[in-house]
Parts: structure tokens; C-alpha cells; sequence
């Protein structure tokens, strides 16, 4: 096929293994098996996009590539979506490509950052997109998770060239980049879904786009009090070598198991109060940092100006509010945090009309 208005097809012999090795050997996969994206599969999501397959949904960093709804489709089959889930893919891609999450720094840093995709609201159930046990991780029945958000991940990488040493500068990678998405555990939640933080109503449904890092464990079996649980999430979040804490910016993400968001909020803790809580007390001593960061002149602009001048010590972002806190998860005393790529990135939110 010739026409540049649409993704051009190849004939290769009906054998898993010949298509598998053809899209190692051509870069246009992340290191796993595809489905092999067929003109009727690719047709099929198309067709449950209600678009035209030529519409430009987005362009993509770093390499500035077109992402029409049929290019986005293509990899959509290849990560093993459902169609009627390839909106969801359509409005992630939006997202990204929003400025305010920048994804051209995103894309070539050498920071870790993966884009971890978080549904909020009814949309979550519909697509089969799980908040409860492992949600990070793999296991029967998240397929919505992993596919979704590896869909977004091939698109960033066959479309957008995040390739890892050439477009994606990243030094180690994250396994967070394969596929990074959780829906917000509503139903265990003692506090307002996330969304509504962000001005949506509780019955909307809404996709939002972070770029994070992979989950920091934090545990804590042992606190019988919120405020106890709160002081081992605030200590573990104030560690060196974060973008948050050594910019003293952006959007970290504190995400509760249901165990210890109720410990929190039986003790009497709103969300406001964890942010509160958090902002004033996981700040790091700059003394321990080498003299060499603290003459530097980012450090400087950055973070000076910001420390607490009778404890020395560094606030993990500029306000309270910038902390994101949701809950996700199953049983078990544990909660995670995600630094971020710092104050050169936002959180992206799309309402969804699903």
C-alpha cells in the first residue's frame, strides 16, 4: 500500500515466530510478544474509535511523528487491547502529547520517568482496569492494565522514536515503561476519588497522564495511630537523589494501600491534612548533600531559596497541593510513593466520554 493517508501493510508467512523476529529486526517492538496488527484487527479498532483511521490524534517527542488514529491503533493490537478499550488509548495519547506534560524532555532524559496512565471514575470498571491486590504488577485479570498501558508505551516508541539509546536517553530504564497503568480504589478509598481534586464531578470518568517513576515501596506494620503511619510515608519520601526533593518541585504521588489510608483517616485526616502533613515533614537535610550539588548553579536557582533556614532542610515540592494522594491496592500494611520528573512536568487530566 502507497497511500500515505494510512499505515503501510507487509505480507509476511502466517507464523507467530517469522512476525515476531520481522518486528524485532525492524525496532517496532518493546521486547515482548505482539499481535500481529492485521488490516481487520487494525480495521476493528478503528471502527470502535468512531474516527476517521487519517485523523492526527497527536504528535509525539522526540521525533515528531504523526500519531493518526489507525498508527495508534496498529500498536494498540500489538500490545493486546480490547478494542472497545482503544479510546481509552486514544485519550492517553492526547494526553501525553500535551505541553504541559513535556514529553520531548520525557521522552530523551536520562531520568528513569516512565508516564504511569491512572483511571478514575466508572470508565475503570468498564475497561476491566484493576485498583485492588498487584494492581502495579502482573497477574490474571489485568490484562486492561497491562495492555493499555503498554499501547501507550509502543506508541511512544514506534511513533514518537522513544527508543531506548536513541530517542530514550534513559541510563537503566525502568520496567515501569513496558506498561504503567492502575485505576484509583475508589470503593476502599476513605477520601474524594482523585479526580474530583481536579475540578471533575465524582460520576465523570477521567484518564490522567503522570510522568513518574516506578513504585518505592513504603511499609509499615507496626504503627497503630495515622499519625504513625504518616511519619514513616513522610520519612521515606525525604531521600536524596529525587527529582522532588532536589528541585524542590512537582507532582509526587502518594499512593495509600486501603489499610493504611484508613489507619490515616480514622485518626482524623483529611487529604488536604496528608498533604499538609507530608509537605511540612518529608524535607531532607542539604547538609548531607556533596558541596559540589550545592554550588551548582540549578541548586542554587532551585533549591536555595527553599530551605528552611533554621533546620536546613528541603521540602520535597513547592506547596502542599502539588502532592497527588490516591489509593490503590489490596490487603497488606503497605503504601507506595512515586517521585517525579520534577517541576518540568505536570499531570494531565482528559475527561472521558465513554
Amino acid at each position: 500500500m502507497t497511500d500515505t493517508n494510512h499505515v503501510p501493510t507487509v505480507e509476511l508467512d502466517d507464523d507467530l515466530e517469522t512476525i515476531q523476529a520481522y518486528y524485532e529486526m525492524r525496532g517496532w517492538s518493546d521486547g515482548l510478544p505482539i499481535i500481529p496488527p492485521t488490516t481487520d484487527r487494525v480495521e476493528r479498532f478503528v471502527g470502535a474509535a468512531g474516527r476517521a483511521p487519517d485523523d492526527v490524534v497527536a504528535t509525539l517527542a522526540p521525533r515528531n511523528g504523526e500519531a493518526t488514529v489507525e498508527r495508534i491503533a496498529a500498536n494498540a493490537v500489538m500490545a493486546g487491547c480490547r478494542a472497545e478499550d482503544f479510546p481509552i488509548v486514544l485519550a492517553a495519547v492526547e494526553a501525553v502529547a500535551d505541553p504541559a506534560l513535556n514529553l520531548n524532555a520525557i521522552q530523551s532524559t536520562t531520568h528513569p520517568t516512565a508516564i504511569l496512565l491512572l483511571l478514575s471514575g466508572p470508565v475503570a470498571q468498564k475497561a476491566g482496569v484493576q485498583s485492588g491486590p498487584g494492581c502495579f504488577g502482573p497477574g490474571p485479570g489485568l490484562r486492561g492494565n497491562l495492555a493499555i498501558g503498554r499501547a501507550l508505551r509502543l506508541a511512544l516508541l514506534n511513533i514518537g522514536g522513544g527508543s531506548p539509546g536513541d530517542g530514550d536517553r534513559a541510563t537503566q530504564g525502568s520496567p515501569a515503561k513496558i506498561g504503567y497503568c492502575i485505576a484509583e480504589n475508589v470503593e476502599e478509598s476513605p477520601w474524594a476519588p482523585y479526580h474530583t481534586d481536579h475540578g471533575f464531578k465524582a460520576t465523570d470518568s477521567v484518564l490522567t497522564a503522570i510522568a513518574c517513576e516506578g513504585p518505592h515501596n513504603i511499609q509499615d506494620h507496626y504503627s497503630i495511630s495515622g499519625l504513625g503511619v504518616l511519619t514513616t510515608i513522610a520519612g521515606a519520601m525525604a531521600q536524596a537523589g529525587s527529582n522532588n526533593i532536589l528541585s524542590n518541585s512537582g507532582y509526587p504521588i502518594l499512593a495509600f494501600g486501603p489499610e493504611h489510608a484508613h489507619q490515616v483517616a480514622v485518626s482524623g485526616y483529611s487529604k488536604s491534612d496528608v498533604q499538609r502533613f507530608v509537605w511540612e515533614h518529608a524535607r531532607f537535610p542539604i547538609a548531607k548533600l556533596s558541596p559540589e550539588w550545592m554550588a551548582d548553579g540549578a541548586y542554587q536557582r532551585r533549591v536555595a531559596k527553599l530551605i528552611d533556614s533554621e533546620t536546613g532542610e528541603a521540602p520535597i515540592t513547592t506547596k502542599p497541593e502539588n502532592i497527588q494522594v490516591i489509593v490503590a491496592g489490596g490487603p497488606g500494611k503497605h503504601s507506595c510513593w512515586m517521585p517525579t520528573f520534577g517541576g518540568d512536568t505536570r499531570p494531565v487530566h482528559r475527561l472521558l466520554e465513554i
